[in-house]
């Protein structure tokens, strides 16, 4: 079988212990980070099977009218929204998606990471690296952690652990959200906002950890970014069009929040240094690093190099279309 893996982005596909089972097949390997489309066609054309790293990639109809050999394609993650399952069905392509083990998960990777975003903007560590590579001695004063109050909208798996950090950290800890959100914070002690407002207006740290789906696509407004305090840091680390599109650039631009910590973007791969928010002083951008880490991808690719073997048996796993096995 030929396998075509596109969007690995740091080479990490061919260095996990499971791909030596693939030694029987034709593996091809991309690492560029790319929006085109067209790119998509160049890499995967002439293959039986596409491996796709989470959601990186959009496969759209008019991408998959453009693959007539292709008859699987491998998703990594559980989210299948930057697919069209239908347009895969209607051509007889199989499409397998990722499952979460215990061994698995990204939740803690991207607590960590949002931790990381928080301590670095505070303490100014990117600016002060820099500044002391040129020559410099530090010049900023950072913000402590302890006493200070940290908001978690929506305590989720994710959200949890940041509270839990926070609360280690001598913190306060207020959070928001939905009822279930509301209900599990309570159930562990933690403290919810007396409203919408107080939550944003107090806070002097935000995470937050919304899904990204229809119900939540623009929920954090241009009104509660200027509810902030011009001293408060926002971090992001779910999905970007949790915000109200444009709104967190222009906040910042006002002054409130004064901070901000994104991993995430609307459109993503970002390259070319063209986002808006990478041209601001009081933004710290990542590109998106939140599961980015050693043991995640071993589970993923192990969980995708088994659905590939599986697909080459005959005898796919995970298939989220099991009405176009068989048929192509």
């Amino acid at each position: 079988m030929k396998i075509s893996v596109i969007h690995d982005y740091s080479d990490v596909f061919r260095t996990t212990k499971n791909f030596p089972q693939l030694s029987r097949h034709e593996v091809v390997v991309h690492n560029d980070a790319y929006t085109d489309p067209a790119r998509v066609v160049e890499q995967v054309k002439g293959f039986d099977a596409v491996l796709l790293t989470q959601q990186r990639v959009p496969i759209t109809r008019k991408i998959v009218e453009q693959l007539p050999g292709l008859k699987f394609i491998c998703q990594t993650g559980r989210n299948v929204y930057h697919l069209d399952i239908l347009a895969c069905t209607d051509h007889g392509i199989v499409v397998s998606a990722g499952r979460l083990s215990s061994g698995n998960s990204p939740y803690s990777t991207t607590a960590e990471l949002a931790w990381g975003l928080i301590i670095s903007s505070l303490r100014k560590i990117p600016y002060e690296v820099e500044r002391f590579k040129q020559g410099h001695w530090h010049s900023t004063v950072g913000t402590k952690l302890f006493g200070r109050t940290l908001g978690v909208y929506a305590f989720g798996h994710i959200g949890g652990a940041v509270a839990r950090v926070g609360k280690a950290f001598g913190m306060k800890v207020v959070c928001w959200g939905r009822e279930g959100s509301i209900a599990r914070a309570k159930a562990e002690g933690f403290e919810i906002a007396a409203s919408r407002e107080a939550f944003f207006e107090n806070a002097d740290i935000i995470s937050l950890h919304l899904p990204g789906n229809k119900a939540t696509r623009g929920i954090i407004t241009a009104a509660d970014l200027a509810r902030m305090k011009p001293t408060a840091l926002l971090v992001n680390t779910s999905r970007a069009p949790i915000i109200e599109e444009g709104a967190l650039a222009a906040a910042l631009q006002k002054g409130r929040p004064g901070f901000a910590a994104v991993d995430v973007y609307e459109d993503e791969p970002v390259t070319g240094a063209t986002h808006p928010l990478q041209k601001l002083s009081n933004a710290l951008c990542t590109p998106h690093l939140g599961y980015a880490e050693r043991s995640s991808y071993e589970g993923m690719y192990a969980t995708a190099i088994e659905q590939l073997l599986a697909f080459a048996d005959g005898k796919p796993v995970d298939v989220v279309n099991p009405e176009v096995v068989g048929k192509k």
